[in-house]
Parts: structure tokens; C-alpha cells; sequence
């Protein structure tokens, strides 16, 4: 195998697309579709996202400095690129995609009543970085969806809840399981 230079911008994939939601108001409720996002710690439970200051709900962010990370699905794949490439200036995102907004709980920012998992968050800092700002966020509150918690384990199922994943430009569902964590030194019975 032979490497060679590639462009810059063509970095580590595949991404989740999740859907961020914004807004202290019903009225100013926003989502847009963000790839650049994270875990950054988990003590304490700390994520990020990366947004571009000319996207519309970029000022929100910045004033509220709450959001909620709405994992998103197979069936609402549209939805989710629907919001990446419209500006909630020009369309009401709830009433175009037809997504259901729930107030949170621990934030102003709605989380999404069709995601499997909302995490609830509030920025620390904002870094500027280039292109995009990141928005450093501590974990306030994780909403699951009850269809996913294995009654028996309390465990939840981010693999039967039929994930999306963002790579150069093309949505993917995620595959089957091959392994879990810790699988390749685990001794044989």
C-alpha cells in the first residue's frame, strides 16, 4: 500500500450528523445539522460542536450558550439534511421537516422528540478556530428514548435505534456489531 498527500479538509470520517437544537423561546427554536461534533471528557461529561459563524443559528449559540445534541436515524435522514442545507432565517425547520420539539429539561433548547438520544448541554468556552468556532459544552442532562433501555440491564441500545453516520457528503446507516470494547483480549471460555 502506497500513501500520498491529500487536500486539507478531507479529515477523520465517518461523523455522526446529529441535529442541534437552539433557542432560550419557542419562538426562536432552532436545529442545524452539525458533523463536527463530540465527547471531549467524561469527568466531568463534556462534548463540542463546531459551528460556522455565519451559520443563522450561530448569534443563538453564542447568546444562549445552551444547546441539545439530538442523534439522529435512518428515518430521519431527510430531515437531517434538509436542515443542513436551509437556513432557519428563511424556513421554520420545525414546521418543514415536520420533527416535533419537546422544551428541555436541564436548557431553553428544545431537544427532539424523534432522537434516540438528546444530551443537554452548556458552553464553558467558545474557541475560535478558522472556519468554525468550537463550542465547548458540559453534559447537563442525557434523554433517551424508553423504546431503547433494555428492561432487564437498564442498558441502552444506540445500535437498535438505527443511527446515522456522515461521510465525504453521503449519509450511511451504521453496520453490524463485529465487537465490543475490550473484545480482543477478552479470554475464551
Amino acid at each position: 500500500m502506497s500513501k500520498v498527500s491529500w487536500k486539507p479538509g478531507t479529515m477523520i470520517y465517518p461523523l455522526p450528523a446529529a441535529l442541534v437544537t437552539c433557542g432560550e423561546e419557542r419562538k426562536e427554536w432552532n436545529m442545524l445539522t452539525v458533523a463536527w461534533l463530540g465527547t471531549i471528557c467524561t469527568n466531568p461529561a463534556m462534548c463540542y460542536i463546531s459551528v460556522r459563524p455565519e451559520r443563522h443559528s450561530y448569534p443563538i449559540l453564542k447568546r444562549c450558550m445552551e444547546f441539545t445534541i439530538n442523534l439522529t436515524t435512518v428515518e430521519m435522514a431527510r430531515a437531517t439534511d434538509w436542515c443542513g442545507v436551509r437556513s432557519g432565517a428563511d424556513f421554520d425547520k420545525w414546521k418543514e421537516t415536520g420533527l416535533t420539539p419537546i422544551p428541555g429539561e436541564s436548557v431553553a433548547s428544545p431537544t427532539i422528540e424523534e432522537s434516540p438520544l438528546s444530551i443537554e448541554c452548556r458552553v464553558k468556552s467558545i474557541m475560535a478556530l478558522g472556519s468554525h468556532d468550537m463550542f465547548i459544552a458540559e453534559v447537563l442532562n442525557v434523554r433517551a428514548d424508553s423504546r431503547y433501555i433494555d428492561p432487564e440491564t437498564g442498558a441502552f441500545s444506540l445500535e437498535e435505534s438505527g443511527l446515522l453516520a456522515y461521510s465525504h457528503g453521503k449519509y450511511f446507516s451504521l453496520g453490524e456489531i463485529i465487537g465490543k470494547f475490550g473484545f480482543s483480549v477478552k479470554k475464551s471460555k
